[in-house]
């Protein structure tokens, strides 16, 4: 059984419109999804999908059944809107290490 991040230590609220890919009128996104999530503000360079450094404003920890991929569009607690960069899905499997998502999104 895989452990997961304990739900008392996400103590924020995100909304979650995964991307679904281009359409000839722009990007589209799947439903919206609120999840419990730990957000930080922070100031880190990522690397993007397509390879450019981007400058990551946010940092978003969630369970591992997150669905986030890069290109999503996130309403962050304080309101604001954000794109995840990457996505990251963290697993140690059979070690005492809750397993998570962190999203990096600008």
């Amino acid at each position: 059984m895989v452990n997961r991040v304990p739900g008392w230590l996400l103590r924020h609220r995100v909304t979650v419109e995964p991307y679904l890919g281009d359409s000839a009128y722009g990007p589209t996104y799947g439903e919206a999804v609120c999840a419990p999530a730990l957000v930080a503000a922070v100031r880190k360079q990522v690397a993007a999908k397509d390879g450019r450094e981007v400058l990551a404003t946010a940092q978003i920890i969630a369970g591992p059944e997150l669905q986030c991929p890069p290109g999503s569009r996130i309403t962050l607690p304080d309101g604001r809107t954000a794109t995840a960069i990457s996505t990251a899905t963290h697993t140690a499997p059979g070690l005492p290490v809750p397993a998570c998502v962190e999203v990096m999104c600008q």
